[in-house]
């Protein structure tokens, strides 16, 4: 899917019909007509090759395909062709809807021109043309619209990491309060699992927002040091503003993660600590049954000569000898605090 983005009179104007132009005609009879005025920027949207051609035609240059976009290697994520730059980076999305996930998103930056060529809808996009509707000059220029994209990502991250922050101290606190109370051990492993459930998703949130502001802050070393026109030289602050709060969120992320990874080793100690006295509950009772065990083992055999058998008060006192084996292991035990 293809949505265009153009100021014209003043007004934004969003995902205009494509109508024939004086540009060069088609190369092949099914490729689509260009638009009459060229964009400021072309979102990319889960591209057709056809719609990909089209947009190969207009602005001149060839777009990476999505096995492209994939690559890791630096050179393959940055790098520049003619006057045209070539950004690949990592955004997480579905935050808000617990469905966590990375697409990589390539930004391929003209003077005239952005294209963002996409397979995922991070929220930050979205939020960055309703609030263009408003404010047409967020859309004036390609590396304008750019820098304003990277701006809402980081904005959105930030609320991610402080929702996730607060989320994280919440759950922990309950868990540590409920482990220090008298409630009823299956309360306690109700609570300790949800815990450890959200420290889970703490730190898939924290690792993917790192991932991304990693991706960020390699495009924005990149283009901080580009010469050519394709960066204005009235956007250079932004940059410079943008590599600093990308800086604080990492760090802030790391935090985050550091955290999480200590409270998840803290939960995992009370979750034990709660197995340990089950285990050894069963453990004393097991030692504390294997006297009358004993006793009863010795009275069950079948021998013919067997004094006790014959004794008046051999039944009571061999339940006498059973209760006594038995208790006096568990004082024993009491005695050296081990219960």
């Amino acid at each position: 899917m293809i949505t265009t983005y153009r100021v014209e009179n003043g007004k934004l104007v969003v995902g205009e019909a494509p109508s024939p132009a004086a540009l060069p005609p088609p190369v092949l009879p099914d490729q689509p007509p260009l638009p009459a005025i060229q964009p400021v920027w072309i979102d990319l949207l889960q591209p057709t090759p056809q719609e990909e051609r089209m947009v190969e035609r207009l602005i001149g240059v060839e777009l990476p395909t999505r096995e492209e976009q994939q690559e890791i290697e630096a050179s393959s994520r940055l790098y520049r062709e003619g006057e045209a730059l070539f950004l690949t980076a990592p955004f997480m999305y579905g935050s808000e809807t617990g469905e966590l996930g990375s697409a990589a998103i390539t930004f391929v930056l003209t003077t005239q021109t952005l294209v963002t060529v996409r397979h995922a809808t991070p929220k930050a996009f979205g939020m960055f043309a309703a609030r263009a509707q408003k404010n047409p000059t967020m859309v004036a220029t390609s590396d304008g619209v750019m820098l304003g994209l990277f701006e809402h990502v980081v904005d959105r991250l930030a609320d991610i990491l402080e929702r996730v922050a607060a989320e994280m101290d919440r759950r922990s606190h309950a868990a540590f309060k409920l482990a220090k109370s008298r409630e009823t051990a299956s309360a306690k492993d109700a609570a300790l699992k949800d815990a450890l459930i959200a420290l889970g998703q703490v730190g898939e949130t924290t690792a993917r927002a790192s991932d991304t502001l990693v991706g960020l802050s390699r495009i924005l070393a990149f283009i901080a040091v580009e010469k050519e026109t394709a960066i204005r030289k009235e956007n250079k602050p932004r940059i410079k503003t943008l590599a600093r709060d990308v800086r604080g969120l990492q760090e802030h992320a790391h935090f985050l993660n550091d955290k999480a990874t200590f409270l998840l080793d803290a939960v995992l100690g009370l979750i034990n600590i709660e197995q340990t006295a089950v285990i050894k509950t069963f453990s004393v009772v097991a030692v504390a049954l294997m006297p009358p065990t004993l006793i009863a083992s010795i009275y069950g055999m079948n021998f013919q000569y067997m004094p006790e058998l014959e004794w008046s008060i051999g039944y009571p006192l061999a339940l006498a000898l059973m209760v006594a084996s038995a208790v006096l292991p568990v004082m024993y035990f009491r005695r050296k605090g081990w219960l």
